[in-house]
């Protein structure tokens, strides 16, 4: 297995073996670079038309940060095409694990052989074999998570790689010269998501890093590149505190008397976070298409939102608001707003009846600190929830191309999340894009927790959650446990386990509860209390699961996490399910249980100790 440098430079000759169109790997302009010299860990290659490029590792844990840097010393411009992060070449594999990823579905593990993806090499070596997959657009986990990993499950080995791309990425497989793999990704190419990058004499380019770490499992593998990840989590928020967010009680229409009842009923309850979730803002027209003004409704919070948020901390809970900062509706002031809005085809680019603000301009930057910053400040807001609810798609208007522009804009967004944890360095930042389309690890690294799904009320809530642990700290997954007064102790059972998979949030009509009910969440919140360590610190040693579906899921599902000699074990029942096999129990201590798992759509959860 070897470590180089894949790059294409505009008028170079594209590779051959059928692959124009397919790949831009195997170029003239990635045959032109030598090795000219190791420096430590990093190797430098030279062409002969003095261009340079740097491939940079690092460790990164039990992992390998990789990045790649090109540097133009020719009196000439140059334009890149595509340059990867990290390119691998040499390595023994038969299968390929992927993470699809849609809204409410996030995560699921697919799983081919190298023969059903047709990545046999051809029988006189000369036709090239890929595999490509990604994402286009600002939303970078939809369809698949910038994340692969590929077994020999001969020698029991794996070898796994996250992208810290928030934008258009790409990752490719390719077969040509021998039954060894390439594996090459970045930023996603000309081909694939429109990227251009022009470099004038003495300027240099860097890709978003790659991670990558070998081992005996998928989950060895998972919890090494989850754990290279150093997100910024708030010391307010290192106790793994719980939250509630109304959004699932109001349903989008937040108001001081409705966050008054709901703080009335959760006082003294042992919550960390109240969330006044989407609809506080606009006038009369809808939470979804109001977003941009941020003016407070006065008519659902007379005065302001200070007087809620004051209200909240006396009953002994951190007051949390949800924005979508980005994002300017089709009922905000300036959504005709052409000069500060994103442009394609010098029009404001609308994804339904949303646009975009230009996150470079500095006019937007000063505007959105003081309808979000301030605000956030003058209130005493200590938790903010970051929604994004669309794509810009392909790219957009600007000095360079598409893929670029792109690019650039979402890296202005990050900055504008350090410049509110600058600001306000004790705020707790919540990730959220439509649930789950931004768990991306350079994303992750800026806040303390991210919503791992919008499906609040799903079946598929434990699968989802489990889904998780391969490609974020569970510890930062913040799981939605929605209650009912209609709901059954099983069904109680069952949301409130599926929470033990990362962080507990707690929604729904929660004062419709009987005092029966509330015991059972109660007991619930008690166990997650005890649980908490294990769920941060802990590895994940097995994930079981025998459904394919996800609307109907069928059979059951056992996650256990390990943390010295504590386990922490959450087995969930789906429909046609057959009686619980608690053979993992046997030897073990039991120190605490929750739940009851007797019968479909049960759930419960244990924390033992095993012999080491």
């Amino acid at each position: 297995m070897e470590y180089y440098t894949e790059v294409k430079l505009m008028g170079d000759a594209y590779g051959a073996g059928f692959s124009n169109g397919l790949t831009m790997c195997g170029s003239q302009s990635a045959a032109a670079f030598r090795k000219v010299e190791d420096m430590g860990p990093d190797a430098v290659y030279d062409d002969d038309r003095q261009h340079r490029i740097v491939l940079h590792k690092k460790a990164a844990g039990q992992a390998v940060e990789v990045s790649t840097e090109f540097i133009n010393d020719s009196a000439e411009a140059v334009t890149l095409e595509m340059l990867s992060s990290f390119a691998i070449r040499g390595i023994n594999a038969d299968r390929i694990h992927r993470l699809q990823s849609f809204w409410s579905a996030e995560g699921k593990l697919r799983t081919e052989s190298i023969e059903e993806l047709h990545l046999e090499p051809s029988w006189n070596r000369c036709g090239m074999r890929v595999e490509k997959f990604g994402n286009v657009g600002s939303m970078p986990v939809r369809k698949y998570f910038p994340f692969l990993v590929v077994e020999d499950s001969k020698k029991q080995e794996f070898l796994g790689i996250q992208l810290y791309c928030p934008s258009s990425w790409q990752i490719e497989i390719l077969c040509k010269d021998d039954d060894t793999l390439t594996i090459v990704g970045g930023i996603a190419d000309r081909d694939f998501g429109h990227w251009m990058k022009k470099l004038s004499p003495g300027e240099k380019f860097v890709t978003p890093k790659a991670v990558i770490a070998g081992g005996n499992t998928l989950y060895e593998v998972c919890d090494k590149l989850v754990k290279a990840q150093k997100p910024a989590i708030s010391d307010v928020d290192k106790k793994m505190g719980i939250a509630f967010n109304e959004y699932c009680t109001t349903w989008g229409n937040p108001s001081y008397d409705n966050i008054k009842k709901i703080c009335d009923k959760l006082k003294g309850k042992g919550i960390q976070y109240l969330v006044i979730d989407a609809g506080w803002y606009g006038k009369g027209q809808g939470w979804w298409n109001s977003m941009g003004d941020w003016s407070v409704n006065e008519d659902k919070f007379p005065g302001g939102l200070k007087k809620i948020a004051d209200y909240i901390r006396s009953c002994g809970m951190i007051p949390g608001l949800w924005f979508e900062m980005e994002s300017v509706g089709a009922n905000s002031e300036h959504y005709e707003d052409k000069e500060h809005l994103l442009l394609k085809d010098e029009v404001p680019l609308t994804v339904g009846e949303r646009r975009f603000w230009d996150m470079e301009d500095e006019w937007v930057i000063n505007y959105l600190g003081g309808k979000v910053i301030k605000l956030l400040k003058e209130c005493g807001f200590g938790y903010l929830k970051v929604d994004y609810n669309d794509t810009i798609g392909m790219g957009c208007d600007g000095p360079e191309s598409l893929g670029e522009n792109l690019r650039k804009k979402v890296q202005a967004t990050q900055e504008f999340f350090r410049k509110i944890k600058a600001e306000i360095p004790e705020i707790v930042i919540e990730n959220c894009s439509s649930g789950g389309h931004r768990l991306e690890p350079s994303m992750m690294e800026l806040v303390s927790q991210a919503s791992f799904s919008d499906a609040h009320e799903t079946l598929a809530i434990p699968l989802i959650a489990a889904n998780m642990h391969r490609v974020i700290r569970p510890e930062q997954s913040q799981i939605w446990a929605v209650l009912h007064a209609g709901d059954s102790d099983n069904r109680i059972f069952y949301s409130i386990a599926s929470t033990f998979l990362g962080r507990m949030c707690l929604s729904g009509d929660i004062y419709d509860l009987s005092e029966a009910q509330w015991k059972l969440v109660e007991q619930g919140m008690d166990f997650y209390g005890m649980a908490s360590e294990i769920i941060r610190s802990g590895v994940t040693v097995r994930c079981e699961y025998s459904t394919t579906q996800y609307n109907h899921p069928t059979g059951s599902q056992l996650v256990i996490r390990q943390l010295g000699s504590r386990c922490l074990a959450v087995l969930h029942r789906f429909e046609n399910s057959e009686a619980a096999d608690l053979e993992f129990l046997k030897g073990g201590r039991v120190i605490a249980e929750y739940g009851r798992v007797e019968e479909d759509f049960s759930a419960k959860a244990w924390i033992y100790e095993i012999d080491q």
